[in-house]
């Protein structure tokens, strides 16, 4: 028997009636002529193999809800804490665009930059708080103001018109990003990245507690200023559905872990959110 080409994951459903013809191909008993190969139409992206973090978040077994945001923060507590120099160079290996090594990819714009264009002109790329840094006043501390987990490259003038906003739905277009809208109190960023923003900001709410130097939250309302919440958790929750874990997030979160030593439980294990949120 051999796999249909048409089939791209086998069937998950443990108790249904198994029948063979709906994925399968049979030949003749005896037919070696197909061990080791399977020809299957192309579907996307090809997966990152899923790495065994199972010791990693060991100690999280049964656990939801506040118990479970309170182990996380144990687990990826104490990282290695860069320089705000050294995110540059960080930034360059963890975003960098798979199909050209001498460039980054955006984070807004989804567009490839060459990794020597990092700085503050028009043209250039910078390093965005995703989690807004004045939201908290952490700045560029070591810490959350250099935590990777969040930082990641956009272009200089897309990086200011979204400034310190919060996340919601709607507003205007914005130049120089496809699919972003702003108003006066939110920014929505592309389908695209959704998910990737909802992820970095349920990071940084589990990473940074009492004791951190800053303790981050997150709440349901926009406009929120310098205090350390950000907002809203009832549309990044939806972001987080709407827009999974993709093989790009996995890789950056296997970059991350070489570089700061800890990984975001999110891109891990999304279910996380719902049980905490």
């Amino acid at each position: 028997m051999v796999r249909n080409p048409n089939v791209y994951a086998g069937d998950s459903v443990v108790d249904d009636a198994f029948n063979p013809s709906t994925e399968w191909i049979a030949y003749p008993v005896d037919t070696f002529d197909y061990l080791g190969s399977h020809t299957m139409d192309g579907h996307g992206e090809t997966p990152v193999p899923t790495p065994d973090t199972s010791a990693y978040y060991e100690t999280t077994n049964g656990l939801q809800g506040e118990a479970l945001k309170a182990e996380l923060h144990e687990i990826i507590d104490n990282h290695n804490q860069l320089s705000y120099s050294q995110v540059w160079d960080a930034l360059k290996i963890t975003d960098e665009d798979p199909t050209n090594s001498n460039n980054v990819l955006l984070l807004y714009s989804g567009e490839s930059r060459s990794k020597s264009l990092n700085g503050g002109n028009v043209g250039d790329w910078n390093r965005e708080h995703t989690w807004a840094k004045s939201h908290g006043n952490f700045g560029t501390a070591m810490g959350a103001g250099t935590d990777i987990h969040h930082l990641r490259p956009t272009d200089v003038q897309v990086n200011g018109l979204r400034g310190n906003l919060d996340f919601n739905y709607g507003g205007s277009t914005v130049n120089g990003c496809d699919g972003c809208l702003r108003t006066s109190t939110s920014w929505e960023p592309p389908n695209e990245v959704k998910g990737d923003v909802a992820r970095m900001l349920f990071y940084m709410a589990v990473r940074y507690e009492s004791g951190d130097g800053v303790d981050l939250e997150l709440n349901d309302i926009v406009n929120n200023g310098s205090t350390p919440y950000h907002g809203k958790i009832s549309v990044l929750l939806e972001w987080h559905a709407q827009d999974p874990v993709s093989n790009w997030e996995q890789q950056r979160n296997e970059k991350i872990e070489d570089i700061q030593g800890n990984r975001n439980p999110f891109v891990d294990h999304p279910e996380w959110a719902e049980s905490i949120w």
